[in-house]
This record gives C-alpha cells, sequence and structure tokens, in this order.
C-alpha cells in the first residue's frame, strides 16, 4: 500500500466504508459499549471522520472525537472508531490512519489522545499498543482506557 490519502467521510464514500471487511472473531470489538452510549449524545460538530483510500479503493476509516467541554477526560480527545479492511490489515492502514489523527491533535493543541478498547483474543490491543498508546484506567464497563501522549 503505497498510494495512501485521507479524504472526509462523504455521501461519495459512506457506503464502501459500511462494506469494509472484518477479519473472523473482530465483530465483538468494532464499537465499545460506552462509545455507543456516549455517541447518542455527541454533537456532529466533534466529529473528525476520514475515510484511508489506496488509490481509489477505501481501505479504511477512522473516526476522532474532539470535544474539549466533554465531562469525561477519555471523551476530550479520542480515537472514536477505526475499521480496516480484512484484505488491508497488516499493511499499515491503520497505522497511517492514526498518525493522521494524532497529526490533527496536536494541530488542535491537543497534549493527549484516548481510546477504549476490549480485552481479548483478536482484538485490537495489539495494534493499540504498537501505535504507542499505553493502558491507564477502565470504563465501568470494564473496557481499557489508552492514552498516548502527543
Amino acid at each position: 500500500m503505497t498510494d495512501l490519502r485521507l479524504e472526509e467521510l462523504s455521501a461519495a464514500t459512506i457506503v464502501a466504508v459500511n462494506t469494509l471487511g472484518l477479519k473472523p472473531g473482530q465483530e465483538q470489538f468494532v464499537t465499545p459499549v460506552s462509545y455507543a452510549a456516549a455517541a447518542a449524545v455527541t454533537p456532529a460538530h466533534t466529529a473528525w471522520q476520514r475515510v484511508v483510500l489506496d488509490g481509489t479503493n477505501v481501505v479504511g476509516f477512522i473516526h476522532g472525537h474532539f470535544d474539549p467541554e466533554a465531562s469525561q477526560e477519555e471523551f476530550q480527545a479520542a480515537l472514536w472508531r477505526i475499521n480496516v479492511d480484512a484484505e488491508a490489515q497488516g499493511e499499515g492502514v491503520g497505522t497511517f490512519a492514526v498518525n493522521a489523527l494524532i497529526d490533527e491533535a496536536r494541530r488542535r493543541g491537543v497534549s493527549k489522545l484516548t481510546v477504549l478498547w476490549e480485552r481479548g483474543e483478536d482484538g485490537p490491543e495489539e495494534f493499540f499498543l504498537h501505535i504507542g498508546f499505553v493502558p491507564v484506567g477502565e470504563t465501568p464497563y470494564g473496557e481499557v482506557i489508552g492514552a498516548i501522549t502527543l
């Protein structure tokens, strides 16, 4: 994957994002409970949503969340969601997307980015640790709160 680029989520790309494939066992880790609950009250202007394209093919999606007024610290600047197509996993797509989110966070003057994940076989923990997130706590639902200092 040498031609990776980001594009804002749009009507032209949302269908492709919704059809990104998962590897067997990953479906249980797509949206942590805490994010699903918080999303119900999240204003749209706090979202930073991008698709990752390899040439003209959508191979990933990342959703960052920036709300310095959020009452829970883990939601003030967060990697809200990342999906990489099963066939593109392990090719640098996720790292490319998270690094772009980190760059956006720095541009906004953010000093710490968080992410939530559930532990388990086939889960995203190894990826988040590889990127540099460090476990700093746990949600009431038992999800790991990870943070990376920028």
